[in-house]
């Protein structure tokens, strides 16, 4: 039987300026750059949780603002689900940070994307991340879509899939992505 998914939430979390800046923070435990995000807490929405846990991992209390998207990606042999909102930080810290976080830095797009220590974390930043500062009215709208994948971007194991196993492919995505819409209505 399959393990629920661990469900999280956190922030591309912006700061204006000449140049805007987005926050990554590093952990101490694996000595890692992440996109602040954790866990979701017992009853607790993922915008909640996003919150929460921004305000933790960065010191700054944010303002939060559209919806990004979603990451899944594989962690201790289960899937965790991520849940990003875009949202601005104003003024200095708050908050200390806890005790799980060494650093936060804030960084021009391209450095947050290069100083990302997991590589799905990187691809993340790199489509969203001009979508967020359009949003934010930090860059022209018309330079913010990333440009179209090639088939040089695509993970080469998915490349020789056979046709059954691209459709067994397309019906797990399908059925997670079912899982995570009932979930986040409450129905799961």
């Amino acid at each position: 039987m399959a393990r629920a998914p661990v469900m999280a939430a956190g922030g591309i979390v912006l700061r204006r300026g000449d140049t805007p800046l987005i926050a990554v923070v590093r952990q101490r435990k694996r000595n890692e750059w992440v996109l602040p995000k954790g866990k979701l807490d017992d009853g607790e929405t993922p915008r909640a949780a996003a919150h929460r846990e921004v305000l933790e991992e960065t010191g700054h209390d944010v303002a939060i603002h559209e919806f990004l998207g979603t990451l899944v990606y594989q962690s201790g042999g289960r899937s965790k689900v991520v849940h990003f909102w875009r949202m601005e930080a104003s003024g200095g810290p708050v908050a200390e940070l806890m005790k799980d976080i060494k650093a936060v830095d804030w960084l021009p797009l391209e450095d947050a994307v290069a100083r990302l220590s997991r590589e799905y974390e990187r691809a993340f930043l790199t489509h969203v991340g001009p979508i967020a500062l359009a949003a934010a009215g930090l860059v022209p709208s018309e330079t913010s879509a990333p440009p179209p994948p090639t088939i040089e971007d695509i993970d080469p194991a998915m490349q020789t899939l056979t046709p059954a196993q691209a459709a067994s492919v397309d019906e797990l995505r399908h059925g997670l992505l079912q899982k995570v819409k009932a979930w986040l209505r409450g129905e799961a």
